[in-house]
């Protein structure tokens, strides 16, 4: 018994050593006492093997010792089997910065490193912009009319966008801009999104036109000469980056600038020589300036003695001769300004590159750096928006649409897609507006960007999908009254643009953060390099600490002793304990893919998928977490956080199965599975409780439904086009007085009270009133809100020839 109770001591000793890395002299210390004990006791066989590991941990482990025989063969295995580091891939890895996506990566996250970062909304002038001028712009757009009758925005609305500067809003205040914070473009965005096209316009010269790259980059003199007009929508810019053979692997331009001389003018001018041929470039049949991606030579010495610049960036005109642009591509479901542009010997002053002479070459760089900044705000804040305008329709129409004399809001199968819509929109605006928020206080979130893009996109098919399910008929019937089957459609080309959601989840993520965010592995790669066998010692050690500290930490916390500490009231912190579980368990993992894969972990996508699964899942539920602890929370909303976090809790969790499942080294997956998951899955799908409270909400004039969709365009102005949204709250405000109406007629009926022949709903309301079972004030409110109801559920018809383009082509069919 007394050796059994020594046993345990040790082990649980040892675990609070590792738990909190403290180091191989506290774990040594431990040991040989321990051994020492066990002779004392009459145990000199357990005493021995104590005192052995001892030795061991002390030869292992202890710099004086292990410094002499281990280091420096640890450090020449290192340096065979390390993963080899591009130049491409290293500018990727040096740009941006690390925040709370390096924490959870620790398997220790520290949450008052998040917390520090408090959310505290938009300034007055923001909030009044995003009040007034989204309200007049999103209220000059009707989907149908852009998509199909005009292929285009209204002439009035580009130019409200540009005499409000709605394409200045990343511009300084200096130069004629708005000078927005992140939060604030964000929220423009997300009520833009009322309209793909609208959003695009006014998204992409914010975030992947040359506007960034300039205020970051440019010469004193572009910035001058640019930026005001850029703000004041003088200029129209685009960016091509992308062409036939240069989409995700946007380093593989073949398109190219030559280092020249020409005579302009009649003099002498050093520039460039452009050959390029761009695809997909959004605003490119409008621009007026063009910025360019290419890659750079310099044949005979004209501006350096390297041949081979490397990729560059500049800025070019659109009526420079050679350039061919105004054609149009048709992006799926949405047309906004989309075409090619292709130049053929085309010069250009050397003093065109963004940033001048001395900035060749550093083109990839500036892309990425300034990439990851933009893509946590343009196409996450799209999605969002489009998910809140997807949820208001879809809650509304739910609870006035009946079928089998009920709201189909009140039908399970309904409410579950309407719960699902409701947590990713509450998920989705709570990670964006956060990260948004990290971003106004400095930081540069490289990962966090590729995980908004892909998820949040991904979230947004989702819910697109669903609110065209409970919507039937209604949304499958394109026209005018058709608020959602263009968007529907759209939704490809957010899962495609700015890093396909494919290459993004199996590559980026994980693939980038492993070294990105690893508080080591850059420290370890930098040694390797440098052919520094003391740091390498120094990181590597460390490295190894890390590890055995994320095993104890798993295994503890998964057998629910020594819970971590987390600033979040009782309702949160049981989710904010369980981020920090699993972080452990994700730190493990990524070290044992990557000491057993090394650099075949490059080509395993699937592997480094799922475990990038993990860490998106992992800061979705940390941002949902901050919004709740920050925001003034409404009733209902406990449910809608419960809902979330067990949701993204779930997924995070079943990736690590798969990850269990399909792990190359099976003994090393069973051992992880027994570490990080001791008593099996802890999470599970949302309870169908959760799901009804939820869908109730959503569907009826509460608290939730407000501030899921406060800041949308839900006005409905007199000189403003159809607003449905504004119907389906003004309907929804009068349903509490029409819901126990419903209920008499429909019960007088079904009694026979009311005749049998009273089919359409019109028709039992007025036979209910000449039986006298409704008064007379009644039947008037159910008469006009019965009309709403049916303009809101009616769709479109059309000519018989009205979809042919061409009129001369359309079948006539004989009909007897």
């Amino acid at each position: 018994m007394a050796q059994l109770v020594l046993v345990l001591l040790t082990v649980a000793a040892l675990l609070v050593i590792m738990r909190r890395e403290t180091g191989a002299l506290a774990a040594t210390i431990v040991t040989g006492v321990a051994g020492l004990v066990g002779w004392l006791i009459g145990a000199p066989l357990l005493g021995t093997v104590l005192l052995i590991g001892a030795g061991a941990l002390a030869a292992c482990g202890l710099p004086a010792f292990r410094r002499r025989w281990l280091t420096p063969r640890l450090f020449s295995l290192f340096q065979h089997i390390a993963p080899k580091i591009s130049d491409t891939e290293r500018t990727a890895l040096d740009a941006g910065s690390v925040g709370w996506d390096g924490e959870l990566f620790t398997g220790r996250p520290d949450w008052s490193r998040l917390m520090a970062q408090r959310f505290d909304g938009v300034n007055e002038v923001e909030q009044a912009f995003i009040d007034h001028q989204c309200n007049i712009a999103a209220g000059m757009c009707n989907a149908w009319e852009i998509a199909r009758e005009r292929a285009d925005l209204p002439p009035e609305l580009w130019d409200y966008l540009k005499r409000e500067g709605f394409f200045g809003m990343i511009i300084p205040k200096e130069y004629g801009g708005l000078g927005f914070s992140a939060k604030a473009q964000s929220l423009v965005l997300q009520k833009l999104a009322v309209n793909e096209t609208l959003m695009v316009t006014v998204g992409v010269p914010n975030s992947l036109g040359p506007g960034e790259l300039l205020l970051k980059y440019g010469t004193q003199q572009q910035k001058d000469y640019y930026l005001p007009r850029l703000a004041d929508g003088r200029e129209i810019p685009c960016f091509g980056l992308t062409g036939p053979r240069a989409g995700s692997d946007a380093t593989a331009l073949p398109d190219t600038g030559v280092v020249c001389k020409q005579v302009v003018d009649g003099r002498e001018v050093l520039g460039l020589r452009l050959n390029f041929e761009k695809r997909w470039i959004t605003l490119a049949p409008i621009a007026t300036v063009i910025g360019l991606a290419f890659r750079m030579f310099d044949p005979d010495g004209l501006l350096s003695d390297t041949e081979d610049l490397g990729i560059t960036c500049a800025l070019i005109p659109r009526q420079t001769p050679g350039i061919e642009i105004g054609r149009r591509h048709h992006p799926i479901g949405s047309p906004f300004m989309n075409g090619p542009i292709k130049g053929t010997d085309v010069f250009v002053p050397i003093d065109t590159i963004i940033g001048g002479p001395e900035m060749a070459g550093q083109g990839w760089r500036m892309l990425v750096e300034c990439l990851s900044v933009g893509r946590c705000i343009t196409l996450p804040s799209g999605a969002t928006g489009t998910a809140r305008y997807a949820l208001g329709w879809t809650g509304g129409f739910a609870r006035l649409r009946r079928q089998f004399n009920l709201p189909v809001a009140e039908m399970e199968g309904v409410q579950e897609p309407l719960a699902r819509m409701t947590a990713l929109t509450y998920i989705a605006q709570s990670t964006v507006l956060q990260t948004a928020n990290m971003i106004d206080h400095g930081e540069r979130p490289a990962v966090p960007s590729a995980i908004l893009k892909s998820q949040l996109t991904e979230f947004q098919r989702r819910i697109l999908a669903d609110a065209m399910d409970v919507h039937g008929g209604k949304a499958v019937t394109l026209g005018p009254r058709n608020y959602l089957g263009i968007g529907y459609s759209a939704n490809p080309v957010a899962i495609t643009v700015e890093g396909a959601n494919i290459m993004t989840r199996n590559l980026m993520i994980f693939g980038q953060g492993a070294i990105r965010c690893h508080p080591y592995v850059l420290d370890e790669l930098a040694a390797k390099d440098a052919n520094d066998v003391q740091a390498f010692d120094k990181a590597f050690f460390a490295h190894a600490g890390l590890i055995f500290g994320n095993a104890a930490r798993a295994l503890t916390q998964g057998l629910g002793i020594g819970k971590a500490a987390t600033p979040f009231d009782e309702v949160a912190a049981p989710y904010a304990r369980d981020v920090a579980r699993l972080s452990a368990g994700f730190g493990l993992c990524a070290d044992a893919a990557m000491a057993t894969l090394g650099s075949r972990l490059k080509s395993r996508e699937m592997l480094s998928a799922r475990l990038g699964d993990v860490l998106s899942n992992l800061y979705l539920t940390s941002m949902v977490l901050k919004q709740w602890h920050e925001s003034d929370n409404v009733e209902g909303e406990a449910a809608l956080l419960h809902y979330s976090c067990r949701f993204l809790l779930y997924r995070a969790e079943q990736a690590f199965a798969e990850l269990f499942d399909n792990f190359p080294n099976r003994a090393l997956a069973r051992m992880l599975a027994r570490v990080i998951m001791p008593l099996g899955r802890r999470w599970h799908q949302p309870t169908d409780d959760l799901t009804r409270e939820i869908a109730q909400a959503i569907s009826r004039p509460t608290m939730l439904r407000e501030k899921l969709l406060d800041n949308t365009w839900d006005h409905q102005g007199s000189d403003q086009r159809d607003n449905p949204l504004a119907r389906y709250n003004a309907l929804l405000e009068d349903y509490p007085r029409a819901e126990p109406l419903y209920r008499r007629i429909d019960k007088a009926h079904g009694k026979g009270e009311i005749g049998a022949d009273a089919l359409h709903p019109e028709q039992r309301l007025e036979a209910a009133y000449e039986a006298g079972l409704i008064n007379e004030e009644d039947a008037i409110f159910m008469r006009n809100f019965e009309a709403r109801v049916l303009e809101m559920l009616t769709v479109d018809d059309f000519a018989f020839d009205a979809f042919a383009l061409h009129r001369d082509k359309v079948v006539q069919h004989d009909i007897a």
